[in-house]
């Protein structure tokens, strides 16, 4: 248990945070502004000053967002057939395979004795 003498005395201790008071506020008011002459630190996206583009800039931008969305697409499309290189004639054998299995399954399940 601490005694009296080794706790801090509640005074002292508020006197001194209202003498760093205007040390702080100082430091937070040169953080928030800034000289034109100084170079900008790194702020945060959402406080940087926003630099407005001239049209074709956004023009080209929009122009590479379009041709990157257009190769996407031909990426999917050629993806997606690719996947699937089956022939007619192979499709035409599985159906006929299909309705083979459907046939006997229809036997296997039906309640009709076979002798």
């Amino acid at each position: 248990m601490s005694t009296l003498e080794e706790r801090p005395n509640p005074d002292d201790t508020l006197a001194r945070a209202r003498a760093a008071r205007e040390q702080m506020a100082a430091a937070l008011d040169e953080d928030q502004e800034h000289e034109t002459d100084e170079p900008v630190r790194w702020q945060l996206i959402w406080k940087r000053p926003r630099t407005p583009k001239s049209k074709a800039a956004k023009k080209e931008e929009l122009r590479k967002q379009r041709r990157r969305l257009q190769d996407a697409a031909k990426r999917r499309l050629a993806a997606g057939n690719s996947r699937r290189p089956r022939s007619q004639q192979s499709r035409i054998g599985n159906a006929a395979a299909r309705r083979d299995a459907r046939a006997l399954s229809r036997v296997r399940h039906s309640n009709a004795w076979l002798w």
